[in-house]
């Protein structure tokens, strides 16, 4: 498989994975309590000369992702005023919503150049095509917590926390195997040409596993799949996974349940939402492996963390929902912050401490890393670590015994 095809192919499954954040947003838990204790946070107010940090949300439009900057600005709140800043450096946050359009994503672009921000945040688009050369033309970072498009992954400029599709099939592969799985199933969503895309990719990754991987179409025309579902389920796969929005989860869950109840499931943070278990029941996941990049119950000091800046600065964001994406893009570019000189800040020297970035903690992701180096995944250059944490789904869908896969 070639470096462009692969690129596009993951660049498939990272469009769906924008699309479900987009349902997602509409069904958080209300019960927001049972994440887990929080903390006092200290008091180290930042003093040294502001940076700019651009900051691209998507508000206004089809999707409405208002978590995101509200995380982000609780993140940039408890930097200022608790963790002294960006290596002392005052967080000024730029912040541009766009409205998942060329348009609206141009115009956000075009903001941030104006005005000469150091690094631009963006936790997850669809629009990255557009606004990454923008960016990255006049030389600043264009950093994201998961990329979606091939430019994204792969134009000078960027940089990825996570390895967003590439590491969600990497690691059901290398789980699969160590399962003893010899056919996998993957239930997805009949957006444009995903399913023939991500059945490519998967083969980089199945294949050399010996394990005989396809694909079927959940179609988005017709009230109940399941027909369709159980037909494609009829070589009784030793697995499956759902990729794909909430409702295309729900589809696939209940048919799961009737088609092939003892089967493996592999599922992602879509199908493990309040609204799927609300419609499935939550026996329907319960067992399930769950492929995830944020941890956001139990004591881990780092999850304690983000539960308490979001409890103090955003209190309305669910901990459980989208907003870790906000978290995590912000908190991941403080991280790196850490090199930079006590003087003033230039794209330069942020885009150049990227590139040094080396075995960096991912924001409330126990055990997960980042390094910018290009060397994660050569064929998406951009991508900064391909590890996930694999999970066990227990009783009330708490994630057990979690694990980095590599």
């Amino acid at each position: 498989m070639n470096v462009r095809r692969t690129i596009r192919s993951a660049a498939a499954i990272g469009a769906a994975g924008a699309l479900a954040l987009g349902v997602l947003t509409a069904c958080s838990s209300d019960d927001s309590n049972d994440a887990g204790p929080t903390t006092d946070l200290p008091t180290s107010p930042a003093a040294g000369e502001p940076i700019k940090i651009g900051f691209i949300g998507a508000e206004g439009g089809v999707v409405a992702l208002p978590q995101l900057r509200a995380a982000a600005e609780a993140t940039a709140k408890y930097l200022n005023d608790n963790a002294g800043g960006i290596n002392g450096h005052k967080v000024d946050l730029v912040v541009c919503n766009q409205q998942e359009d060329p348009a609206s994503a141009t115009k956000c672009a075009n903001e941030m150049v104006e005005k000469k921000v150091a690094v631009v945040a963006v936790p997850m688009t669809s629009q990255g095509a557009v606004m990454l050369p923008i960016i990255a033309r006049s030389g600043i970072p264009y950093v994201a917590q998961a990329p979606v498009s091939a430019v994204e992954m792969g134009a000078p400029g960027g940089f990825m926390i996570s390895g967003g599709s590439v590491a969600v099939l990497k690691a059901q592969a290398q789980t699969a195997a160590k399962e003893g799985v010899k056919k996998f199933t993957m239930l997805i969503g009949d957006s444009g040409d995903a399913a023939a895309s991500i059945g490519q990719m998967a083969q980089l990754f199945f294949k050399p596993a010996g394990i005989e991987v396809k694909t079927v179409i959940i179609p988005s025309n017709v009230a109940d799949p399941t027909p369709q579902i159980t037909a494609g389920l009829a070589d009784k796969p030793d697995a499956v996974t759902i990729l794909g929005d909430t409702r295309q989860c729900i589809a696939g869950l209940k048919a799961l349940k009737s088609a092939a109840p003892t089967v493996k499931k592999y599922l992602i943070a879509t199908c493990l939402d309040k609204k799927v278990t609300e419609a499935v029941g939550e026996d329907a996941v319960e067992g399930a492996k769950a492929f995830t990049t944020v941890v956001t119950t139990g004591d881990d000091p780092s999850v304690v963390q983000y539960r308490s800046v979001l409890a103090k600065y955003a209190p309305d964001v669910d901990p459980h929902g989208v907003g870790y994406l906000g978290y995590q893009v912000i908190s991941s570019i403080a991280e790196v912050g850490h090199s930079l000189p006590a003087g003033p800040v230039t794209a330069a020297q942020f885009k150049a401490a990227f590139a040094a970035a080396k075995d960096l903690p991912v924001p409330a992701a126990p055990g997960l890393t980042f390094t910018c180096n290009g060397k994660a995944f050569p064929k998406a250059p951009n991508l900064c670590g391909t590890s996930m944490l694999v999970s066990t789904v227990g009783p009330d869908g708490v994630l057990e015994d979690s694990t980095v896969v590599n």
